[in-house]
């Protein structure tokens, strides 16, 4: 059997679309470059997050590059503070499943208080550490890309801005950065 393709986004998606061996079960949310469903990997039998580039987007080589680049930027970085890529399928990058509500959702409930707080911008900072010093500047950091574990646990999201401090390959020695 041959699975059915995800339709571009201007298309509302059916609870059966697939792509490759992930099954779609529901629309997560929807950004300017494509939409984010939750899918199940029939392979591995765990719940994934897969972010669609529309197939305008995808006949476009600018922004069919930048998406190519979001996949090869999140591939370079491993830390528990960001959320991790497992591959790239067709016009789609299948994504670790976050749960919890973004920094944006949690903000819009009222206050944070500084025992909240604190851990929050803690983690957020290591994240971003970590990725500068790979070289790697996010450009795109707001509260929506940012979601927050049932646990505590912070993961930033969205790195499809990000670009790469120099052209040139990125230096072993952190040392040798820029400040």
């Amino acid at each position: 059997m041959v699975p059915e393709v995800i339709p571009s986004i201007t298309h509302e998606m059916t609870p059966r679309s697939s792509i490759a061996h992930y099954r779609i079960t529901s629309k997560l949310g929807e950004g300017g470059m494509g939409a984010v469903y939750r899918a199940t990997d029939t392979k591995l039998n765990r719940e994934v997050a897969v972010k669609v580039l529309p197939d305008v987007f995808a006949a476009d080589p600018d922004r069919f590059a930048r998406f190519t680049r979001e996949a090869q930027v999140l591939a370079s970085l491993n830390h528990p503070n960001i959320a991790a890529i497992y591959g790239v399928e067709e016009s789609a990058l299948i994504l670790e499943l976050v749960e919890g509500p973004t920094l944006a959702e949690r903000i819009a409930l009222g206050p944070i208080s500084l025992n909240e707080a604190l851990p929050i911008a803690l983690q957020v900072a290591e994240a971003l550490e970590y990725a500068h010093e790979k070289g790697i500047v996010h450009r795109d950091l707001k509260p929506a890309n940012v979601k927050v574990t049932p646990d505590g646990r912070v993961k930033v999201l969205d790195f499809g801005l990000a670009k790469a401090l120099a052209s040139d390959p990125i230096p072993a020695n952190p040392a040798s950065f820029p400040t």
